[in-house]
């Protein structure tokens, strides 16, 4: 859907989008709502009184052909209390307002913005977060519809803001739509079947990130041998698709002194996860072409950092392997390498993604000594069990990290919680054969145990573990996601980074 901006004015056809807020007397429409619903002979404010909007936030009804009108359709959506609209209000709003249309003819809207009176978010702010919240709701994955029906397809295709400051506006929506790029890049690359994204073409993927000036360098399973990379490989031994490491660099920061040491970012990038030996049931196993989420959730937030030319050196490494039972897999059982020279002894080959990042944290800390680590993983079923669809799971060494990951999820609206860690958890994961072992011996706290796992393959540098297994997918859909891949993590680490690691 394209997004475009102008002045204020009363369209005389087509679909419009007004604001209205929450009041004790019933929904209030803004002036240029109003002054919408006076053309039409006050068709709307009736609309309103016989339905149960409220004007709440994310509210959004639909009046079609209002009054003697050539208008099709007017769309009221909600802010809520003046007093307390945000910009992720404002974004609700726009992911409510496209939803509207989702069974409509209209192919074009204008949509009216002004703020309510008490509102203290300006116009600009206001317009460009709406037009962010639309632009991220009206994301499909239909690439393999052959036969979809006609009726059934969005119409939508142009969304015209109308605001009294266009200028500002235009330019703070073009940063958020940069970071939109980045999440709709992510949600393409989880939403692919494992035939078309394994660890060849994902690398591929991000080798693509070369053309907006990300230096990209791929380690292929001769130089990861080379290293010895055990944990990574022992993994990706049972696949006929041969794993990767990539390794993605924006130096969009200081070349030199201090302020140049860059932060880093990891994801988890098992293209499929059978479980190999330790075979998953087969129900729901189709959902396992994206536990690489979080290697698609580095390579999206690179793509929107790149775009929008951030004032940071950042570096994104993701390990990327298929999981798969053979005859040359590995077993419940062995013993492997680490890079890091610590042995595993692997317990349950199902938990492989923390085998995956134990190489790729102690190679990201050795060669770039980053001011901090995040790695983030469709990990565990467990935190989903804590946690469900709601939040992603939290665990650091580090307060003041966990507070501004925290922080930036807020903001953004995906939401973090903090988990514990513990010498008592990490007593769990001692082996008696090995240096540690990849489950836990006494049972329970499958996801602390993990990230126990994780912490023995970091030194002394600031981390952060986010375990995303109940949010990179959705069945359900949200104001600005349709169901399936959220890209959950982009924004909140593009925010993280812009408030805290930009320079100014």
């Amino acid at each position: 859907m394209r997004i475009a901006f102008s002045q204020p004015a009363l369209p005389k056809k087509g679909a419009v989008v007004v604001f209205a807020s929450e009041a004790k007397a019933g929904p209030k429409l803004t002036e240029l709502g109003r002054s919408l619903d006076k053309s039409v002979g006050g068709a709307v404010t009736r609309a309103l009184a016989a339905s149960k909007f409220k004007g709440g936030k994310g509210e959004a009804v639909g009046v079609l052909a209002p009054g003697s009108s050539r208008l099709t359709r007017v769309v009221v959506v909600g802010l809520g209390k003046p007093a307390d609209v945000t910009d992720l209000i404002a974004e609700q709003a726009g992911g409510a307002a496209v939803g509207e249309f989702k069974n409509g003819d209209d192919d074009a809207a204008a949509a009216l913005v002004d703020v309510p009176a008490g509102c203290k978010l300006g116009v600009a702010e206001l317009a460009a977060h709406f037009a962010h919240g639309a632009t991220l709701r009206s994301y499909r994955f239909d690439k393999y519809l052959t036969k979809e029906k006609k009726e059934d397809k969005p119409k939508l295709a142009r969304l015209t803001i109308q605001v009294s400051e266009v200028a500002a506006a235009r330019r703070r929506f073009a940063r958020l739509d940069a970071v939109a790029e980045g999440v709709f890049f992510t949600r393409d690359l989880v939403s692919e079947p494992a035939n078309v994204i394994y660890p060849q073409t994902l690398a591929a993927e991000a080798r693509k990130l070369s053309r907006l000036g990300v230096r990209v360098e791929v380690l292929d399973e001769k130089k990861m041998k080379a290293l010895g990379f055990g944990a990574l490989l022992g993994v990706a031994q049972g696949s006929a698709r041969p794993p990767r490491l990539v390794v993605m660099r924006w130096n969009g920061g200081p070349r030199s002194g201090k302020a140049a040491q860059p932060i880093a970012f990891l994801g988890k990038g098992v293209t499929f996860d059978t479980g190999g030996i330790s075979i998953k049931p087969s129900r729901g196993m189709e959902d396992m072409k994206w536990d690489m989420g979080g290697a698609g959730v580095v390579i999206g937030l690179m793509r929107a950092l790149a775009l929008r030319k951030a004032k940071a050196n950042v570096i994104g490494i993701i390990g990327l392997v298929e999981n798969m039972p053979s005859g040359t897999a590995q077993r419940p059982g062995d013993i492997v390498k680490s890079y890091s020279g610590q042995t595993i002894e692997v317990l349950n080959t199902d938990a492989e993604g923390r085998l995956v990042l134990a190489d790729a944290l102690w190679y990201c800390q050795k060669r770039f000594k980053p001011k901090f680590m995040v790695n983030l993983a469709t990990l565990t079923g467990a935190i989903i069990v804590c946690l469900g669809p709601y939040h992603a799971g939290l665990f650091s060494n580090n307060d003041e990290l966990a507070e501004r990951l925290t922080g930036a999820g807020e903001a953004v609206g995906e939401k973090l919680w903090r988990m514990p860690l513990g010498t008592e958890y990490d007593k769990m994961i001692d082996s008696k054969a090995a240096d540690v072992q990849n489950i836990s011996s006494g049972g329970g706290a499958g996801s602390i145990t993990a990230a126990q796992f994780l912490q023995r393959f970091v030194n002394e540098v600031p981390w952060a573990h986010l375990d995303i297994a109940g949010v990179t997918w959705s069945t359900k859909g949200s104001a600005t996601a349709e169901p399936g891949g959220t890209g959950f993590g982009v924004r909140l680490l593009d925010r993280f980074v812009a408030d805290h690691y930009e320079t100014r």
